[in-house]
């Protein structure tokens, strides 16, 4: 029999935050590792976890095609058939596809704007959604259903761990990705001429190390969570617990993620197993 299969991904969570958090139930799937993602913003590590390419453990010394076929081997598990055959994987190069062609029912849930369905990463799900709250991994795990009869490979892209971290504030300001500058820009030219004199915002350091243990708390919000979602589980389930790219705190000189090149901000964490 296949397993179900359930991909989450904690966005912009880096690997030392989901360290120092408190996490029996991650840990009740699995021993977590600090990997590191393809890409230092959504859009382009999505795209690399949709190909079925999982954060990477660097490593030295070996040609990039070897690394490839080890990660790409280990789907067979992860699916619980012997029936994959790897031509499936081209030349769509994507997980939903091949989960299709297993008879899988392909289910995904995003919390991000730039990952709504317009943007094209849907392709190949049955149901694909954008989430109306940004903080609502309990909304997903709600609806979350599972046959005796057909496999599901659900994917989750969990808003709770990015910016602003569940945090409500008037001292936070608002920031946005790419798709917010992208839907805004043309306001933001319109007074550009305006706010010439206006300076550039950052937190002080202080600040920064609160919204980082906000963080951390985020994922122990988020491990709560995904204690209910495992009762819904049945037992031949295969679950996958990472990050598409980490954030920085003030290292450096950099806040977030996005063009952005610091260890931090491609540290993540990961972590699979059967269903406890």
């Amino acid at each position: 029999m296949a397993n179900n299969l359930v991909f989450i991904v904690m966005d912009s969570c880096r690997f030392d935050s989901y360290a120092r958090a408190k996490r029996p139930n991650m840990d009740r799937i699995g021993a977590g590792e600090r990997r590191y993602s393809y890409a230092s913003w959504t859009a382009p590590s999505h795209q690399s976890l949709f190909m079925g390419q999982l954060p990477h453990q660097n490593p030295r010394g070996v040609f990039a095609s070897e690394i490839y076929k080890k990660d790409y081997l280990k789907w067979i598990d992860r699916f619980g058939t012997g029936e994959l055959s790897f031509k499936t994987f081209v030349p769509e190069m994507s997980l939903a596809k091949v989960a299709q062609g297993l008879g899988y029912r392909t289910v995904a849930r995003v919390s991000m704007p730039i990952l709504n369905p317009f943007a094209g990463f849907n392709r190949f799900f049955d149901d694909y959604r954008l989430m109306s709250n940004h903080n609502d991994f309990a909304g997903m795990v709600e609806e979350v259903e599972f046959s005796p009869d057909e496999p599901t490979f659900y994917f989750f892209n969990l808003g709770e761990t990015h910016y602003p971290y569940m945090l409500k504030s008037a001292e936070l300001p608002i920031i946005s990705g790419l798709h917010g500058v992208a839907r805004d820009l043309d306001d933001i030219v319109l007074r550009s001429s305006e706010n010439a004199d206006e300076p550039t915002l950052f937190f002080s350091m202080q600040k920064l190390g609160e919204l980082h243990d906000q963080q951390v708390r985020c994922v122990e919000h988020v491990d709560e969570i995904l204690g209910y979602l495992l009762e819904k589980c049945p037992e031949n389930t295969h679950l996958i617990v990472t990050a598409d790219h980490g954030e920085l705190f003030g290292e450096g000189g950099f806040f977030g993620h996005g063009p952005v090149m610091h260890e931090k901000c491609f540290e993540v964490p990961f972590l699979e197993g059967r269903k406890p």
